[in-house]
């Protein structure tokens, strides 16, 4: 596995992980949340740049894209 894809999965949990606890929410919960929404989609598509983000804005832009596609908490 190459060293991008590694940094992108872990970071890519850490953010599932920073989701679930901003809204009390089991980490399956969020993690099916953010995958039926487009919030996985995205985090893989735009992690160049959001990466470089605090997981606190990257925490609202997922929330932002999942209600854009339909997924309202």
């Amino acid at each position: 596995m190459k060293q991008i894809d590694t940094k992108l999965i872990n970071w890519s949990v850490v953010c599932v992980n920073e989701f679930a606890k901003s809204l009390e929410m089991s980490l399956r919960e969020a993690f099916e949340y953010l995958y039926m929404f487009g919030g996985i989609s995205f985090l893989k598509e735009h992690y160049e740049a959001e990466h470089l983000l605090s997981i606190e804005d990257t925490v609202e832009d997922l929330l932002i894209v999942c209600r854009n596609n339909g997924g309202h908490l």
